[in-house]
């Protein structure tokens, strides 16, 4: 169920896309003034907060038959690309974002013979974004709502060439790689911007809705090995800052230019 909605969700997004494209390629279109669309690019990065869910499930699997490690932060940084386009007071973007790795170092260097490896997971994901500027379009404070959906993908390196299941289910043997499965997301914040000319800082804050599929390793689902059932949650709640920089419209280029 979890990888139809996911796949409904990238198709949806893929199909938005292209939309967008096509209506802001349209010269002739009657429903906007093309010469009034503005581009913009934003840096952001934010301190993520995990729910209980959202951590127990990232400490579970990443230390599937691992001993002597230690267990991860309930927090991490997020940081974010933001390209879009605003048209008066409506604004939509894509958020591109990732986050630096997290390490849980190892305790030795093998254990039975078995090498040991650094524990680490990362996420990196997308999410199709519309706000709205409360105050006006060019008003020097502002408060923009925002949501979204899109995806995300959550990556694990475990900790050994560990051998999965016992007896007949035996056979499944971890690697030296990353194990990764997708999730669809919802997300919704609200920014407070000033806006100086074509530059504005925000302060931002918010909460994001995750939901992954199962992990699989090597084709098998990593829960059929292990006595854990979690809730595949990655649910945060997040405040972070956000620098922006907004081109000119066409209409404001030819209006400097005449000046």
């Amino acid at each position: 169920m979890k990888t139809k909605i996911t796949s409904f969700y990238l198709a949806a997004l893929v199909c938005a896309l292209t939309f967008a494209t096509g209506a802001f390629a349209d010269t002739e279109s009657g429903f906007y003034e093309k010469e009034h669309i503005r581009g913009f690019v934003s840096l952001g990065g934010d301190f993520r907060g995990m729910r209980s869910q959202f951590e127990k499930y990232v400490n579970t699997t990443a230390f599937t038959g691992a001993e002597g490690y230690d267990s991860f932060d309930w927090w991490y940084i997020g940081l974010h690309l933001n390209i879009g386009a605003q048209y008066k007071q409506f604004l939509t973007w894509f958020d591109i974002n990732f986050m630096p790795t997290q390490t849980s170092e190892r305790p030795s260097s093998e254990v039975d013979g078995m090498p040991l490896y650094d524990v680490r997971w990362f996420t990196y994901g997308a999410d199709w974004m519309f706000g709205y500027k409360l105050l006006g379009e060019n008003f020097i404070i502002n408060l923009i709502p925002a949501v979204g959906f899109g995806f995300n993908l959550i990556n694990f390196h475990l900790a050994s060439n560990l051998e999965l299941g016992s007896g007949d289910d035996a056979g499944v043997t971890l690697r030296d790689r990353y194990y990764s499965t997708m999730a669809s997301t919802f997300n919704s914040e609200l920014e407070l911007r000033l806006e100086l000319g074509q530059f504005a800082i925000g302060i931002y804050g918010g909460y994001k809705v995750v939901r992954y599929n199962e992990l699989e390793v090597e084709g098998t689902e990593l829960t059929e090995y292990t006595k854990y059932d979690t809730d595949n949650v990655g649910d945060t709640w997040f405040v972070g800052l956000r620098l922006t920089w907004i081109f000119l419209s066409d209409w404001q280029s030819k209006v400097q230019n005449k000046l």
